[in-house]
């Protein structure tokens, strides 16, 4: 679907709702709930999360899941080429991001942006520990990947970096992404 007919249809509650129905999935709650967005990949930057998807978080902390691991699994543009991020679950590792608190209509905006629904990317919701230790239930995206690795971007790792280092990601994470090589 075209991305101006789906943030066209994510402007509208009752639509989305039937879009999303037809796609065998529902909205849950109403427009203005609260809830708390985990964003592990380009979302973390401000250019991405705020300007280009136009999202006005009402806050935002750092956190990390555990029983995950951060990839680059997905088949990148050009088709091949700069693997963008997910997650898989992995007992052994967790992943840092940022929480976002948005309302759920941000989310179904966010969606139409991130092709949700579609052939990519659902929904996941998982306990999400903030900073202070404060747990919470909040929704990121992740996408059945490849079984392989690829490398992101110069740009887009450099987006993860910069994002994870503005939201005080700890030390070790911030090096983790250091050592993420770009694709060539």
């Amino acid at each position: 679907m075209k991305i101006r007919l789906r943030r066209l249809i994510a402007k509208s509650w009752a639509l989305s709702t039937v879009y999303y129905r037809l796609n065998d999935l529902r909205i849950d709650g109403k427009p203005n709930d609260r809830i708390w967005y985990f964003a592990f990949g380009a979302n973390m930057h401000d250019s991405a999360f705020l300007e280009r998807r136009g999202m006005r978080p009402i806050e935002w902390r750092a956190g990390h899941v555990r029983g995950y691991r951060l990839r680059f699994n997905l088949e990148g543009r050009p088709r091949g080429k700069a693997a963008p991020a997910n997650i898989s679950p992995d007992m052994n590792a967790e992943v840092w991001g940022v929480l976002y608190q948005i309302t759920r209509a941000d989310l179904v905006c966010l969606d139409s942006t991130e092709g949700v629904p579609g052939r990519r990317y659902r929904h996941l919701w998982f306990e999400v520990e903030d900073n202070d230790g404060e747990r919470l239930e909040a929704v990121t995206y992740i996408a059945d990947g490849k079984e392989t690795d690829g490398s992101p971007s110069l740009r887009y790792i450099t987006l993860l970096r910069e994002g994870a280092r503005a939201h005080g990601l700890p030390e070790q994470y911030l090096q983790f992404l250091e050592n993420v090589s770009p694709a060539d």
